[in-house]
């Protein structure tokens, strides 16, 4: 984005051969032709996503985007178990690429992968997941969500909606981020919050764990999921219970922003997941082009950002193309 910034100012002295050159320059990079004139560098992200996660889909469209306008060759893989994730960093390091980009959601299954890389002078951003971790590993910075302000964020909006009990459904066993988003919300929410862990490789089951909670407890009235691809099951659960719980998501897509609009959804709390790959690419590039270094070495926040259903018909657009 840097590089964006410097060009467009750039352009206010340039003639109008430099703007046409410009102007050709933008037409390429569409065209998925680099923008730059650097030489083809090799940046690896190794994400802890599952198979078929919207979420990293995101984050991968954002990375590759950046990757044709600066002129690297990216290379993605991903894999949810942190040994193999660990694994696939070590690929990469074998791979002899130019900088390195990893989630650390366990973050110590990934600390000796991470500090190899490092140790083999790669340079490594770590996005998403594992801020506290980033810069003791070597990380030169960390791109995503303070999970723990996203929480807080949730709980201050569950109070100005007037909740009383909610529930933080955790999909994944020993994410530090989800711990950590549902620790964020009892800190600042004023009423009570429970977690209810289920197997998020196993829809049906959460289904019927959300829906017996809601039985269970006719006072709960907020379900937090907390990634989107769980809100239509959450509200689904709600309709089998007979529960008027309000349901909201961490994490947005296109059936979120669907769910804002028809308001079966109360909120979503976005962190820009295409932003988290685009600016990790884009910092990678900066970084070996110009030695620059987006906040200093300290975390580049991609969020929290609360969308209601003000916001659903101008997110959807976005949605639909896969960049939000």
């Amino acid at each position: 984005m840097a590089a964006v910034v410097l060009a467009s100012v750039g352009l206010a002295g340039c003639s109008s051969t430099g703007g046409k050159r410009a102007e050709e320059q933008r037409n390429a990079t569409v065209g998925g032709e680099a923008g730059v004139g650097t030489p083809r560098w090799k940046i690896a992200m190794v994400s802890h996503s599952g198979e078929g996660d919207t979420f990293w889909d995101i984050v991968q469209s954002g990375a590759e985007q950046a990757a044709a306008k600066d002129n690297i060759e990216f290379l993605y893989s991903h894999d949810k178990e942190a040994g193999r994730q660990a694994q696939l960093v070590q690929a990469a390091i074998d791979n002899d690429v130019d900088g390195l980009i990893v989630s650390l959601a366990k973050p110590d299954a990934m600390k000796g992968a991470v500090k190899k890389a490092v140790k083999a002078g790669i340079p490594v951003v770590t996005i998403n997941s594992g801020q506290d971790k980033s810069k003791e590993f070597g990380a030169l910075a960390h791109l995503g969500q303070d999970e723990v302000l996203a929480g807080e964020a949730v709980g201050r909006e569950l109070n100005e909606r007037g909740r009383k009990k909610a529930i933080c459904v955790l999909h994944e066993q020993g994410n530090v981020g989800h711990e950590e988003r549902c620790r964020g919300v009892e800190k600042t929410f004023d009423g009570k919050v429970r977690n209810l862990h289920v197997d998020g490789t196993n829809m049906p089951a959460v289904e019927s764990s959300i829906e017996a909670e809601l039985q269970s407890d006719s006072k709960v009235d907020s379900v937090l999921t907390l990634g989107a691809p769980f809100a239509p099951t959450a509200v689904k659960a709600a309709e089998g219970a007979g529960s008027k719980a309000e349901i909201s998501t961490f994490d947005l897509n296109d059936q979120a922003a669907t769910a804002l609009k028809d308001g079966s959804l109360g909120f979503a709390v976005d962190q820009q997941p295409y932003l988290q790959g685009y600016e990790a690419v884009d910092l990678l590039w900066l970084q070996r082009y110009n030695a620059n270094m987006l906040g200093g070495g300290e975390p580049v926040l991609t969020g929290p950002q609360i969308l209601t259903k003000k916001d659903a018909s101008t997110l959807q657009k976005y949605t639909k193309r896969g960049t939000r």
